[in-house]
């Protein structure tokens, strides 16, 4: 039966902050890049940066996922001074505020000066594997999210071959998990994302996205980012600014499967489709009404 992994309530940020996790939450994406596949260049300055997640707040957004170096495929490296620039005052105002804010970054320095300012989580697509990311990662106390990807974003789409990628990715984000228990990063501050369209293709990744009721029952919290990806451009056609139904399908089917934190770049739209899957569901529980 498909439902919700409601044995996870919450997911420990830092010291004082958990993040409830009785129903999904919505990461709002933020970009501070000049190119990101779907909004590079828009939000570069801070001050646009910042009115920008606040307008994802308003709109419902729980979280705030703030990168300075695009990892779509192809991109280019950042270097940290150059990175550090871009997300850190970003990071500084937004704590400032009081909102939630996660650091998209591999980099131990990035990860290490965005706690300084005040950032709740870590979202590495390399899972802390960078020399010295995980013993960063631990040293700040924050949550971590790490993600499944084959490859580096510069080649990872060339070829990618799976034998079982739902049985592969979770191996390889459970390995991850216990490296990081090893490490000194408890089991509460461990979120787990499949890496959507990281080094897959579009057969790996709708499999993985059917078997994503697999990896939820691993017991860590699941990140499912899926909004506007190449999958949709694929699937209907769209370019990257027209894919707002195939994203909110995409939030949709994650949350009906159990990812926990949905990140999008759409907040309030995918709010109203959360909201909708979220009263279908509970009202089956509440029934007992099996999938």
């Amino acid at each position: 039966p498909m439902t919700y992994a409601s044995e996870i309530k919450r997911l420990r940020l830092d010291a004082r902050n958990d993040l409830a996790l009785e129903s999904p939450v919505i990461m709002g994406i933020l970009n501070v890049t000049p190119d990101s596949f779907s909004d590079g260049g828009l939000f570069i300055d801070t001050d646009h940066a910042v009115a920008r997640a606040l307008a994802m707040v308003e709109q419902g957004a729980t979280l705030i996922d703030v990168g300075g170096e695009s990892t779509r495929p192809g991109a280019q490296s950042v270097a940290v001074g150059e990175e550090l620039k871009r997300v850190i005052p970003v990071v500084e105002n937004l704590s400032k505020r009081g909102i939630k804010v996660s650091i998209d970054t591999s980099k131990p320095e990035v990860m290490r000066a965005a706690a300084a300012a005040g950032a709740l989580m870590i979202n590495d697509v390399r899972a802390l594997r960078a020399p010295g990311a995980i013993e960063a990662a631990a040293e700040t106390d924050l949550a971590v999210c790490l993600m499944h990807m084959l490859g580096e974003p510069g080649m990872m789409q060339e070829h990618p071959v799976y034998e079982d990628v739902v049985a592969e990715v979770l191996q390889f984000l459970l390995a991850r998990a216990q490296a990081c228990e090893e490490a000194g990063i408890v089991r509460a501050r461990i979120v787990l994302d499949p890496g959507f369209g990281f080094g897959k293709t579009l057969q790996h990744t709708l499999a993985l996205l059917a078997g994503l009721g697999r990896i939820v029952e691993a017991g860590y919290p699941v990140l499912a980012g899926l909004s506007r990806k190449s999958m949709l451009g694929a699937l209907t056609g769209r370019p990257v600014n027209e894919r707002l139904a195939g994203s909110l399908a995409l939030a949709s089917l994650s949350a009906w499967l159990g990812a926990h934190i949905i990140r999008v770049h759409d907040v309030a739209e995918t709010r109203d489709a959360l909201a909708v899957i979220n009263a279908v569901r509970t009202g089956r529980e509440k029934r007992g009404i099996e999938a």
